[in-house]
């Protein structure tokens, strides 16, 4: 009969240490929702789709905004924080103008992005005309070379549109992801 009794008590104790460790474990991963984004590793270029709303964005006096779009298609969670690297190109893929711009005053933040997940920057594409004909020679791009924060490796972004085709005029700025 002790023998009985001693597996009884042990049966117990040990769905008691069970349902300790079950409740303590989702209470730490909800305490520290920060360490599981610092975990998480910065997306590759390889594992998004970077696209924009060919449509035109808004508008102001002499600029057009776009959304550029960072869909995570990795299968797995990934983070971007910063300013990606924009710049026009011709159909061969040949840089036209100068890079983008980084748009002032904004405070990069790191974005999660769960497989499917989307993150966007603002881009805003000056009208040539607003520039001397001379220093700018505008011509059509095809679209726009995009590099995610902290990637060297690009995409090409299918998005024709005026530019100029020098350097030294400030044409595109870039804001930074959300």
């Amino acid at each position: 009969m002790k023998r009985a009794s001693f597996s009884k008590h042990l049966f117990l104790l040990a769905l008691a240490a069970a349902a300790i460790v079950a409740a303590a474990v989702p209470l730490a991963s909800a305490a520290s929702p920060e360490a599981g984004a610092a975990a998480t590793r910065p997306c590759s270029t390889s594992g998004l789709v970077i696209w924009s709303n060919n449509g035109a964005g808004g508008g102001t006096a002499g600029s057009v905004y776009y959304k550029l779009r960072f869909t995570n298609l990795s299968g797995h969670a990934c983070t971007l924080a910063g300013y990606p690297r924009v710049s026009a190109v011709n159909l061969a893929g040949k840089r036209l103008g100068g890079a983008a711009q980084q748009e002032a005053g904004q405070q990069p933040k790191l974005v999660k992005l769960v497989a499917g997940a989307t993150a966007t920057a603002l881009l805003r594409i000056v009208d040539p005309g607003d520039f001397s004909a001379s220093v700018c020679h505008e011509t059509t791009a095809a679209g726009l070379r995009v590099s995610p924060p902290g990637q060297s490796a690009s995409k090409l972004v299918p998005l024709p549109f005026p530019t100029c085709s020098r350097g030294g005029q400030d044409t595109l700025s870039v804001g930074v992801i959300e």
